[in-house]
């Protein structure tokens, strides 16, 4: 008897960036793309991607900045985590599918960890837990001042707005944070001029995909 044919694992990219840095864009763009390929994604978002990460996104996205202890927003985070990677980012995965993630661990580590000073072994450890120690394939960090990402973002208007109410200073800290991160990880993580044009960023991204595209 012939056994199952084995499914390649998919592939894992993640998009990070401050408020209003055009992720959720050039992620629908790649997406049209691989798709075009033959290539089966997934896009999903954090926090959020299944229906209790959804429902504790809205807590953490909505409301006073001031109105909630930054260790429990750290939690919160965490634990909309693990149920997406358990439940909908892993199970892609192995499914063969390549997941899009807007956000993942960069992110906490930047605005939990930088912006709201709880940067440590600690966090390091915890965050690592909640993702069950999953790693992206590659992360694409679409770089823009924070003053002109915020005002992008502001001109939404949209209902998730806790973050934008952030002071400037707090915005400046996880920019930073990021660029240590990409300066730290650069086999991995990639930055990207988010001031580029939305065609010409596009086409900047697929290139920096072709490694993770060509290796399949």
């Amino acid at each position: 008897m012939n056994a199952a044919p084995h499914t390649a694992r998919g592939r894992f990219i993640t998009f990070e960036g401050g408020e209003g840095a055009g992720k959720s864009t050039q992620i629908q763009r790649l997406a049209s793309r691989l798709d075009a390929m033959g290539v089966a994604t997934l896009i999903t978002r954090e926090p959020g991607g299944c229906d209790l990460a959804e429902q504790i996104r809205a807590l953490l996205v909505q409301g006073d900045p001031g109105g909630m202890e930054p260790v429990t927003e750290l939690f919160l985070v965490l634990a909309a985590r693990r149920q997406h990677v358990m439940r909908v980012i892993q199970p892609a995965l192995e499914a063969g599918k390549w997941v899009l993630c807007d956000r993942f661990h960069d992110s906490t580590l930047a605005y939990q960890g930088a912006g709201r000073n709880l940067a440590g072994a600690r966090l390091d450890s915890a965050e690592q837990w909640a993702r069950d120690d999953l790693t992206p394939d590659l992360t694409l960090f679409l770089d823009l001042p924070s003053e002109i990402g915020l005002q992008r973002s502001r001109a939404r208007g949209d209902a998730e707005q806790r973050f934008e109410k952030e002071r400037e200073t707090f915005h400046h800290s996880v920019r930073e944070a990021f660029r240590q991160r990409a300066l730290s990880e650069p086999g991995r993580m990639r930055v990207v001029d988010a001031s580029l044009s939305i065609d010409a960023l596009s086409e900047r991204i697929w290139e920096l995909t072709g490694d993770v595209r060509n290796a399949v």
